[in-house]
């Protein structure tokens, strides 16, 4: 269940369904309460994963596992939505920071639970897609890979840094 959904049902664009939902005070309240009992109906609940880049906030879970070189591997499962209109881009320019600064990319990764850095999420719609893998695992999301240092397990928290195409950015907090 999308945004989108719930847009079309109620017969308004999926931004007044955000705003209904995100800040009730901004609509007419024949409209608010309208989208919400639609949404209610529908079984719709807000993405926390979506609402963490303006929170700063997420229920992102992190998995740290070593390896031989004293370096970690670390998997940032989340979920993403677009809550718009229009189709954007999932964000590339992604990073894993830790408290002196030491900058860690995503590695590639062919995983069933990769989160595809760079593809196009159209209007109301989520990742990971529904049925698929990710969505149907245990953890009910996707994945971005870091390799990080021992260092930087030491020198925690460490911060998500999302940077999106139009340069508006996020950061969510990592304690391991």
């Amino acid at each position: 269940m999308t945004i989108g959904d719930v847009a079309a049902e109620a017969r308004v664009a999926r931004s007044t369904v955000s705003r209904a939902l995100n800040n009730p005070g901004r609509l007419n309240i024949q409209t608010q309460q309208h989208i919400q009992a639609v949404a209610d109906r529908l079984g719709y609940h807000p993405n926390q994963s979506a609402r963490a880049l303006g929170t700063h906030r997420t229920q992102a879970l992190a998995l740290l596992l070593p390896n031989l070189s004293n370096q970690y591997f670390l998997g940032v499962f989340m979920r993403v939505q677009n809550e718009g209109d229009t189709s954007a881009q999932v964000p590339t320019d992604m990073s894993v920071v830790d408290t002196v600064g030491d900058s860690f990319k995503p590695l590639p990764s062919d995983s069933l639970f990769a989160l595809k850095l760079g593809d196009t999420l159209h209007g109301g719609d989520e990742l990971p897609e529904a049925e698929s893998v990710a969505a149907n695992g245990p953890i009910q999301g996707s994945m971005v890979l870091f390799r990080i240092t021992t260092s930087a397990i030491q020198d925690r928290p460490l911060t998500l840094h999302i940077t999106t195409s139009t340069g508006s950015a996020g950061e969510v907090e990592l304690d391991l």
